[in-house]
């Protein structure tokens, strides 16, 4: 029989809590779903509220099959609540908007990355943040991306921006920046700008372009997640991966002292602890006071 919860007044039904969703830790779907309600909730939140959520769905873990959706999925409940975000195919298409833990909870029994854009709802591609995914091509790791990631650091803070860094959960390392709102189309011409000049200060690191062929032993920096209609992994969502790894808020310390790639490797069971250390490293994402507005001159 599927178990019938109350989470804040909402009756959710939980189907296979046994079931393993990530085999090299033996992970089930009742400990993914404790992650988020016991851990997560009070942090992922935030940052997932008012704006329109796309989910990685990967129901029978990292080995099954995996699709991406950004409408509402069958059987939503009515009081999840919903937003219009047309598009070119669909007009009148809709996107949940995780706006508190009945909804975080029901997301999470569908087995889900949570993916955002760098907009919220209510002023659709006006971007309140800036974001670099620095991807390495194997042999490089993210020991490589902390490179580039401290290069880029230096020369945001040279516009008077301020970076935050997080772990991608997979292979890489993201560097998120508080803005003022603007255009998200301003925000994609500076971040190339600026990627750009990445792979020129640092040519046998640092690439702007995705060419694979480009790719070995380097870092993608990829600017192209602050287009509108591009989403990034929400600080705190568990990947699909064989462990449950965490998109997970990093210091600066760690990203200079980062020697190994295991050193930023986080799992659903690290977390509790680096939030009773550090709380949320990411908070400044959500503060007004700490955006600035993107350097005058950005096309």
């Amino acid at each position: 029989m599927t178990p019938i919860t109350e989470v804040e007044g909402r009756r959710l039904s939980l189907s296979n809590l046994d079931k393993v969703l990530h085999p090299a830790t033996g992970t089930t779907k009742g400990e993914v779903l404790h992650y988020y309600a016991a851990t997560a909730a009070g942090v992922i939140l935030p940052h997932l509220r008012d704006r329109p959520v796309s989910f990685l769905r990967y129901p029978d873990g990292p080995g099954g099959q995996l699709f991406f959706t950004k409408n509402p999925p069958p059987g939503t409940p009515d009081w999840v609540r919903t937003t219009p975000v047309p598009r070119s195919e669909d007009p009148a298409a809709r996107q949940v908007m995780v706006q508190d833990l009945p909804a975080l909870m029901w997301a999470a029994n569908l087995v889900v990355e949570f993916h955002t854009p760098q907009w919220r709802a209510k002023e659709p591609e006006i971007a309140d943040r800036l974001v670099f995914d620095l991807d390495p091509g194997s042999p490089a790791t993210i020991v490589e991306c902390c490179a580039v990631a401290l290069w880029l650091r230096e020369r945001l803070a040279a516009d008077g921006l301020f970076a935050y860094g997080k772990t991608s959960g997979s292979k890489g390392l993201h560097l998120l920046v508080p803005l003022e709102p603007v255009p998200s189309a301003e925000v994609s011409a500076y971040a190339k700008r600026l990627a750009v000049e990445a792979e020129s200060a640092l040519p046998g690191l640092a690439l702007h372009r995705m060419k694979r062929a480009l790719r070995p032993g380097k870092v993608f920096v990829d600017f192209s997640q602050n287009s509108a209609s591009k989403t990034t992994a929400t600080p705190y969502t568990l990947r699909a991966r064989p462990e449950p790894t965490v998109s997970a808020p990093v210091t600066w310390d760690e990203i200079e002292g980062c020697r190994r790639p295991e050193a930023l490797v986080f799992r659903a069971q690290d977390m509790a602890g680096r939030l009773e250390r550090y709380g949320d490293l990411l908070g400044p994402l959500l503060d007004p006071e700490r955006a600035r507005p993107l350097p005058a001159g950005s096309p």
